[in-house]
């Protein structure tokens, strides 16, 4: 062979050598890959971290589930978890990172509205869906009458919530006043506040007093005085278990006795451990699930989940779950793990049977799905009603 042929074989060789190199690293891109990897944008320490950690609990299940199925177009699952630390700035790193270094293809998460609200915008710029689980804040999918494009969620909106509670202020519990105590320094109980007023007011009644704390208060003493001389047959408190845990032991203990009514930040075992257990006797709250419906998805998901932690799922489990398996189906639905057809299928979602109910998604990218009424007896969270969209 001679020497001139000897150098195009060599140079053959090298080319080969050099083209199997940039497969290789093609191969470990977000659509070619081995697995579908998904991120988990999740609160998993900090004030809400309990809120988080279930509803990553809940995903972990959907994505074990799938997998132990035979996985998404003969792929598997993978989850790539990311703590923000329930702090927006944190939530928009780990956004950044999900998206820049592990190569997923969507996220879910975060929890919280605020979170979410921080970090959608990064998910948006790089065209990755973005779902969360349990954010409620009616900007999540819609910002100055504009639909985020890559923006979804798994549960209903703050509007839904203050309109279900002042309904059933209303209509069950035959309020005609009522007090707001809001958490100021948040969009989500000041969002819920307002909707509350005012389907409230339509419905007849009348707000006699309003009053506000801040986020890591602690003695709320002064406020409920006011509310208190107010007299009204109802206290309407959007917030989080902590400062309403507090709240609701300060007000039982100043001998305040009416209805203390609230939403889905009152969901965490945390609660009763803060307020004690009388102090949260005659309350109610709206929710996304309970464990004591008869639906048998439901029961199906509850023993699925015992099994497999050993405990009863609270609702941000069971949203996490939901979550999870919304967009897995999205994957499926969309043919492949393009970010883009995702995006699609997530937009075209229709009768989806999940834990929480059957549920589509509407031209908000919001689920249209029924709503619960929970009562805490002695401690413990009872079914008290069910109010369908």
């Amino acid at each position: 062979m001679s020497k001139k042929w000897l150098s195009y074989v060599g140079l053959i060789c090298i080319i080969v050598m050099i083209s199997s190199l940039v497969v290789g690293c093609g191969g470990k891109t977000a659509t070619n890959s081995t697995d579908i990897k998904i991120g988990a944008n999740i609160e998993l320490t900090g004030s809400v971290a309990n809120y988080g950690q279930q509803a990553l609990s809940g995903l972990k299940l959907a994505v074990k589930e799938v997998n132990a199925a035979g996985g998404v177009h003969g792929k598997q699952v993978t989850l790539v978890v990311a703590d923000n630390k329930s702090e927006p700035s944190e939530a928009t790193n780990a956004t950044t990172k999900l998206i820049t270094q592990d190569k997923v293809v969507a996220i879910v998460g975060p929890a919280v509205s605020s979170n979410f609200l921080a970090a959608i915008q990064v998910a948006q710029d790089n065209k990755i869906p973005a779902l969360t689980p349990t954010g409620t804040n009616d900007k999540i999918t819609v910002e100055n009458g504009k639909v985020r494009p890559y923006s979804f969620r798994s549960c209903f909106t703050d509007p839904f919530q203050g309109t279900v509670m002042a309904t059933f202020a209303a209509n069950s519990l035959k309020a005609k006043t009522a007090a707001i105590y809001i958490d100021s320094s948040s969009d989500y109980s000041k969002g819920l506040a307002e909707v509350f007023e005012k389907v409230f007011t339509q419905n007849g009644g009348k707000i006699v007093a309003k009053e506000a704390y801040l986020q890591k208060d602690s003695d709320f003493r002064a406020a409920l005085t006011k509310l208190k001389a107010a007299n009204a047959e109802t206290i309407f408190i959007p917030g989080y278990y902590e400062e309403v845990g507090k709240i609701a032991k300060q007000a039982r203990e100043m001998g305040i006795n009416v209805p203390l009514l609230g939403t889905d930040g009152w969901t965490d075992s945390k609660l009763v451990e803060i307020a004690g257990v009388d102090a949260l006797n005659n309350s109610y709250y709206s929710n996304h699930f309970s464990a004591q419906d008869t639906d048998p998805n439901v029961a199906k998901f509850v023993e699925a989940y015992k099994k497999e932690y050993g405990k009863e799922p609270n609702v941000f489990a069971a949203l996490g779950y939901d979550a999870g398996l919304l967009m897995i189906d999205a994957i499926k639905r969309a043919g492949s793990a393009d970010p883009q057809k995702i995006r699609d299928a997530l937009e075209q979602t229709k009768n989806f049977q999940a834990s929480t109910g059957i549920l589509s998604l509407d031209a908000n990218h919001n689920p249209v799905k029924t709503a619960f009424i929970l009562e805490r007896k002695n401690g413990v969270e009872t079914f008290r009603e069910k109010i369908n969209p």
